[in-house]
């Protein structure tokens, strides 16, 4: 038994697959990832792009590998065990980051929100049962899937008032909300196997594109009073992917600032 509570919160020797890896949150959650000792993958649909993305985190001084996966292809999918079965022999941790923005306005084709389906819904549901079946062979694993404040409550519109922007986007809200209570699904599918699955769900985070007036209207509605800095989502997907969540499991956590308490 672990005697040190920080040792607990440690990565060391477990490897950690990101789906989405090079994308916003999940740069960051790759880099908490690694900088807490994990033996981080995280996945692009372009082969191409892998040199690339892995270069990119090494000149920020992190080890982290790429590989190739595409969660709108079953193919895909069902290769990403034996990919990391032939290069490291298990995965301990799986983080569902992976998203397919596809609809940009509720009256968009139906066509737009098929094919969010396909990849946000099913290809979620056969990557976490490819990976989850894994863990579940070796009774030891953490799922963590990264959701969204939007999957916990309706759009505000007062946010966008006068602004070209658009918050209505109804296959995120279908998803992200949908991705909660699938979360509690497979904590209870795979508990007796000592799997756990647990849901985090972050608020706004501010980068350069987002537009003043945007910021300081979303900042008013937080109890902080403030956007995510770009690693305030670390120490809480260092937990939850880590033995220091042991006991963890159906949870969503929303990581925004108290935007969702009040």
């Amino acid at each position: 038994m672990n005697t040190n509570v920080m040792n607990s919160f440690s990565l060391t020797g477990k490897t950690v697959l990101i789906t989405g890896g090079a994308g916003l949150y999940g740069t960051q959650i790759a880099i908490a990832c690694a900088q807490a000792g994990g033996n981080v993958y995280v996945t692009s649909r372009d082969k191409d792009r892998l040199a690339d993305i892995e270069e990119s985190f090494e000149k920020e001084g992190h080890t982290v590998h790429a590989i190739q996966f595409d969660q709108e292809d079953l193919d895909s999918i069902a290769a990403i065990r034996n990919k990391l079965e032939d290069r490291e022999g298990k995965c301990d941790v799986l983080i569902n980051n992976a998203v397919a923005r596809t609809m940009s306005h509720y009256n968009d084709p139906l066509e737009r929100f098929a094919r969010s389906m396909a990849v946000n819904a099913t290809g979620l549901f056969e990557i976490t049962r490819v990976i989850g079946d894994w863990m579940a062979e070796r009774e030891s694993g953490s799922i963590v899937n990264i959701g969204s404040i939007q999957g916990m409550v309706g759009p505000d519109h007062t946010l966008y008032q006068g602004l070209p922007l658009n918050g209505f986007i109804p296959d995120y809200f279908f998803h992200k909300g949908g991705m909660i209570n699938f979360t509690r699904f497979i904590a209870s599918y795979y508990g007796s196997r000592q799997v756990r699955c647990n849901c985090l769900s972050p608020g706004g985070f501010q980068t350069e594109k987002n537009m003043p007036e945007f910021v300081e209207r979303y900042n008013e509605r937080t109890m902080l009073g403030r956007m995510a800095k770009s690693n305030d989502i670390w120490g809480p997907i260092v937990f939850l992917a880590s033995d220091a969540s042991l006991y963890v499991t159906g949870t969503n956590i929303p990581v925004d600032g108290g935007y969702t308490a009040k």
